[in-house]
């Protein structure tokens, strides 16, 4: 039992970070925060996501091309391009590593605006604290593990947040229903996103690229909007008005399109 609720945590927590932090206020700036409770963040995603830890910067710029070039040959991670999840994400990995550890820099219309913390970032990217993270988690499961299937598990915490991109990019693009007939094949796969905590509501996301809000009928349930919901209400987080993204390339809708920020 404790095997299974440590992983549903991690895969929830680190998700969460993911959508919230990377996603919502990295990529996207769909809110803004202070300095503080930006670093705050900051940390409590390299915490979360462990060995598999994201860098802002790398996130935010592939993110960024993928809204500019929506299931186009220039996108960096659309299901039209690659035969199976697989071969995306590894493409996607490569990618990622360019921006994120500098070797390239992207198009300027694409960069800037997210957040920075050189020392965390080295620190997520360094491989000895990659293998120290992996370490604690076999250590975890050394100890609580009660049967052979649960050793499955464990290399999933390894890749945590690239698997919880496969899921997005794959099945978001390829399964599910459509609410706005968008110039892509974006798609929403599930009405609650227990999964991806909002993520997989690809459809609504690309049609209203600045809402905070990625559900927009009644029966749809972004988790992570609810918790930013609290985040407002606490002064944390400030949701009264969406910013314009730092670089042109957003071909959705404006803000004003989208659906009001108190919806479900």
């Amino acid at each position: 039992m404790a095997i299974l609720i440590f992983f549903v945590a991690h895969w929830q927590i680190s998700v969460f970070f993911q959508t919230f932090f990377l996603h919502r206020y990295g990529a996207h700036r769909m809110i803004t925060m202070s300095k503080g409770w930006e670093r705050f963040f900051f940390i409590c995603t390299y915490l979360a996501q462990g060995s598999s830890f994201l860098s802002p910067r790398g996130y935010a710029i592939l993110h960024r091309m993928h809204h500019a070039y929506s299931d186009t040959p220039q996108d960096p991670h659309s299901p039209r391009n690659y035969k199976n999840a697989l071969s995306m994400m590894w493409d996607t990995k490569h990618r990622y590593d360019d921006f994120a550890y500098r070797r390239v820099e992207p198009d300027a219309k694409f960069a800037g605006g997210y957040p920075e913390w050189p020392f965390i970032e080295k620190l997520g990217q360094n491989w000895a604290m990659r293998l120290a993270w992996c370490g604690a988690y076999a250590l975890f499961y050394w100890q609580f593990a009660t049967a052979a299937w649960m050793w499955l598990l464990l290399p999933m915490h390894f890749v945590m947040g690239p698997i919880h991109g496969a899921i997005v990019n794959w099945c978001g693009h390829r399964y599910g229903y459509r609410n706005f007939e968008n110039d892509d094949d974006s798609k929403n796969s599930i009405p609650f996103d227990f999964v991806t905590a909002g993520e997989l509501f690809q459809n609504n996301h690309h049609k209203f690229g600045m809402s905070p809000n990625f559900a927009a009928r009644w029966f749809e349930i972004d988790p992570t909007y609810q918790v930013m919901r609290v985040f407002a209400a606490l002064k944390i987080i400030d949701m009264t008005g969406t910013q314009k993204m730092r670089y042109p390339a957003e071909r959705k809708a404006l803000p004003a399109e989208a659906p009001a920020a108190s919806g479900g």
